[in-house]
């Protein structure tokens, strides 16, 4: 397989481990966008959240919840993201989960200054949404 997490669990490249279970590992960002970026992974290849087994599943989620504690230190606040799917913004086709390190003078913003095209949606459309959604 030619994932670069993939190679990372397997050690044929190296990364500054922070912890290590069964299922997960978490390891700092190699291109940090705060001091502290570390991402979560499943130790199995998985390309989207909804793909992860219940056990992979709680096991990564366990692992994030643990480590947010200790950037959350870093800094005050910690972002988690989730990039889930090429079309999200996803560079590395295996599950991930950032856990980036916030503090108000870093200039990042909330998520919604991610998105300079919002949708204008009628009450009927959300709605509809709901509807699909629930």
């Amino acid at each position: 397989m030619d994932c670069i997490f993939c190679k990372i669990v397997s050690g044929l490249i190296p990364a500054r481990k922070i912890m290590e279970t069964d299922n997960s590992l978490a390891f700092l960002d190699a291109f940090p966008v705060a001091r502290g970026h570390t991402l979560v992974i499943p130790k199995k290849h998985y390309e989207k959240v909804q793909q992860l087994s219940k056990e992979d599943n709680a096991d990564l989620f366990e692992t994030v919840r643990i480590l947010t504690s200790k950037v959350d230190a870093l800094t005050g606040s910690t972002l988690l993201a989730v990039h889930n799917g090429r079309g999200a913004g996803q560079e590395v086709p295996h599950i991930h989960v950032h856990l980036i390190p916030r503090s108000q003078d870093d200039a990042a913003g909330p998520v919604h200054s991610m998105f300079t095209k919002r949708p204008a949606m009628s009450e009927r459309e959300l709605d509809e949404l709901q509807k699909r959604l629930a």
